[in-house]
């Protein structure tokens, strides 16, 4: 964490009020631009930006870089999730692109698999599974 002071302002507050109304849901900075843009929220890109950032910091968000090709994805947590509970993994659609978040239980158990029998400790808030979404399956029947 950063030892510097948070100051409390209109863009984190309305950033924060944003994610709070879309708990769950995975959020590019590039949809929160355009968000705001269309609703017409006089907040900069880049101030967007270093906001986010500085949500990450504080905990009040999370940053998820699932690969080299797609934008950073960021997801609501509020400040009261531990890092234990924060284990999850994600699934891509290699059709749509589309970024499915898990809480699996089964998965925890390959996660304390490979520490245990292989000394691999898997980062599961970066682990990606990919393949095909149910709806892209559909399309294509």
């Amino acid at each position: 964490m950063n030892a510097r002071p948070k100051y409390k302002t209109k863009q984190k507050e309305i950033l924060t009020e944003y994610f709070e109304s879309l708990p769950g849901v995975h959020i590019t900075a590039n949809d929160v631009c355009e968000y705001f843009k269309k609703t017409g929220t006089p907040i900069g890109q880049a101030t967007i930006y270093r906001r986010l950032e500085n949500l990450v910091e504080e905990g009040i968000i999370r940053k998820y870089i699932i690969d080299s090709n797609s934008p950073a994805c960021f997801e609501y947590v509020g400040k009261e999730i531990r890092v234990e509970n924060g284990s999850c993994f994600h699934c891509k659609c290699e059709k749509c692109g589309k970024l499915i978040h898990l809480r699996c239980d089964e998965l925890m158990f390959l996660k304390d698999h490979l520490e245990a029998e292989h000394d691999f400790r898997l980062d599961p808030l970066r682990t990606v599974f990919y393949g095909i979404c149910d709806e892209c399956r559909n399309a294509e029947n």
